[in-house]
């Protein structure tokens, strides 16, 4: 059997083992120095049940019947990607990272990725996807965060 009680400075509510009644605890919230009261109808809650109103109330659940056989839920899959139906060419990805366009001084991602875009050809291009990645410099041993870019084409 518990006591319950509410903290008078922070309000915090406590559940105590009756054997503590009369004894002084530390509220864990305010650390304000509290006697565990007596225990009442009001403050008593009994281990393994629960003594609301709303654990009293009957529940009836009715499984649901039906006279005839029910859907499938699983549709059709959908049709390839148009990139696969055209002979030999594929879907592709291409990986830009930023880090390994960096030059001494000189940072010519913009003008790779230009480059790469141009080849590959604007009807070509699927999507293009910003990344985020994280690896070690070898020279520092430092994790760093860097940028780059995803590129999915036919070809």
């Amino acid at each position: 059997m518990d006591i319950v009680f509410s903290c008078p400075e922070c309000h915090q509510e406590l559940v105590v083992d009756a054997q503590g009644v009369g004894s002084e605890i530390q509220c864990p919230s305010c650390e304000t120095l509290l006697t565990v009261p007596e225990a009442d109808a009001a403050n008593v809650k009994v281990r393994g049940g629960d003594s609301s109103a709303a654990s009293k109330v009957e529940k009836h659940f009715v499984v649901p019947t039906y006279d005839e056989p029910g859907k499938s839920l699983i549709t059709k899959a959908l049709p390839p990607l148009e990139a696969q139906k055209d002979g030999d060419k594929k879907v592709r990805i291409k990986t830009v990272r930023h880090t390994d366009c960096k030059e001494v001084a000189y940072d010519a991602f913009d003008e790779r990725v230009t480059e790469l875009l141009n080849e590959i050809g604007e009807a070509n291009i699927i999507s293009i996807n910003t990344i985020n990645y994280s690896f070690v410099d070898l020279s520092t041993k430092q994790l760093l965060s860097d940028y780059g870019l995803l590129i999915v084409y036919k070809g």
